[in-house]
């Protein structure tokens, strides 16, 4: 059993080592397609800053635990940093670093005036009280407070973090600075300065990018048969929506199994039943494998949960004509070229998944000004700045020959890149 459980955290940290690696390799040939000299990507293989923290926190036994969390900036040559943070029990620094550089890139994609930044701890949420949750947040915001604020480094929920999360770490941070920063962090609850459509801004990016891909493919969205792995928050959100717009979700998954129905799932008895994990087919007897769910028959495949999905194993086994990417990191570089050379398209993370950071920079901007705008008013914005990205990508990549996630590489790291030699770092 031990054995097993060192082997496992072994491959774990291999393939947290490959998204670093594999990030840092399509970084380098975007460089270079662009005419950039080595300099600019020794400066951007990496986060400028990396800061390990240690919080010790009361638990609810009486005892004290001492948690590890971490907060990257990747580069801040554009503007503040902007990024998420995540409660979960495999982060890692590596990982962290990673995470950073795609949000630069995001950043860059959707053209938005930060740099890239990412935080996390090391926790399993699912096994705190609501207290413990509160006074780790409020612990990790007093580690960080040096080296974030409205101007410098904005963050963000990621993997197991909300909005009442974002909460606690507001108040912390405004009772820090003795005074309301709003500005400070975002997807908060609407009261305390949120932005509406934040919750739901992943999944907004990510159909609209499937609605861009599809139009390409002469492929009606409405009757088309879509898997969406995952159910978090972009996956159920993300499933909904295409169940409205009238396409047939023939599976879905969780952290625990699959399921799958050709003729369609009953997308609304599902979300009525998952909790607040995104865990639903714990009440299904028949289940499949997420392996098993990815090879089966569909149009369009939405990887929406972790790491290294789609791999060089089941690459030539997935049916889909267009995968697009709402997780970070789903499908490897071997399968990314298997993908394109089989003529699937595919919308990358570092695009599909932008939504989110551009609803949180629309909060921002209305902390900022103190004026807010109505949902519909974010909907309109989000659906122009992500159908702009989407054809950007898709005719470089069409003009230049080249796969969409060297195409969205590109375009994002350009303005990085630009803004480091104006500023005369390189």
């Amino acid at each position: 059993m031990v054995a097993e459980k060192a082997a496992d955290s072994t491959k774990e940290k291999k393939e947290q080592m490959d998204v670093l690696s594999s990030t840092q390799t399509v970084v380098k040939n975007a460089l270079e397609k662009l005419g950039y000299p080595d300099e600019v990507y020794e400066l951007l293989k990496e986060p400028l800053r990396m800061m390990t923290v240690r919080i010790p926190v009361r638990m609810d036994d009486g005892s004290t635990k001492i948690f590890t969390g971490y907060r990257a900036q990747h580069n801040d040559a554009v503007g503040p940093t902007k990024g998420g943070i995540r409660f979960h029990p495999d982060v890692t620094e590596v990982e962290v670093k990673a995470l950073s550089m795609w949000m630069s890139l995001k950043a860059g994609i959707v053209d938005l005036p930060y740099g890239g930044g990412k935080g996390g701890i090391i926790c399993d949420p699912r096994e705190m009280s609501f207290r413990e949750l509160e006074a780790l947040s409020r612990g990790y915001v007093r580690a960080i407070s040096q080296i974030v604020g409205p101007t410098k480094d904005i963050p963000a929920p990621d993997v197991f973090t909300n909005s009442q999360i974002m909460a606690w770490m507001m108040d912390e941070y405004s009772r820090i600075d003795e005074f309301n920063s709003p500005g400070f962090i975002t997807g908060k609850p609407i009261v305390l300065g949120g932005s509406h459509g934040r919750e739901s801004a992943t999944a907004k990016g990510v159909t609209i990018c499937i609605d861009e891909a599809a139009k390409k493919r002469n492929i009606d969205v409405k009757g088309a048969k879509v898997i969406v792995q995952g159910f978090g928050n972009a996956g159920s959100f993300l499933s909904k929506f295409l169940h409205d717009a009238g396409a047939l979700v023939v599976g879905i998954s969780d952290a625990y199994g699959a399921l799958y129905d050709p003729e369609g799932l009953d997308i609304e008895y599902l979300l009525d039943r998952r909790d607040s994990f995104g865990t639903v087919t714990k009440l299904f007897n028949t289940t499949i494998s997420n392996k098993e769910l990815l090879e089966m028959e569909c149009d369009i495949l939405v990887p929406a949960a972790v790491e290294n999905q789609i791999t060089e194993a089941n690459a030539h086994k997935i049916q889909a004509s267009i995968v697009v990417e709402a997780a970070n990191g789903p499908t490897t570089m071997e399968a990314t070229k298997i993908l394109t050379e089989r003529g699937i398209l595919l919308v990358p993370d570092v695009l599909a998944s932008a939504g989110g950071v551009t609803v949180s920079y629309f909060e921002w901007v209305q902390n900022n000004q103190g004026y807010y705008w109505t949902e519909e008013e974010i909907d309109e914005k989000l659906l122009a700045t992500m159908t702009k990205a989407f054809n950007t990508i898709y005719e470089t990549s069409q003009t230049r020959r080249i796969d969409m996630r060297l195409a969205a590489y590109m375009v994002g790291v350009r303005k990085m890149a630009e803004a480091s030699r104006f500023r005369g770092w390189v």
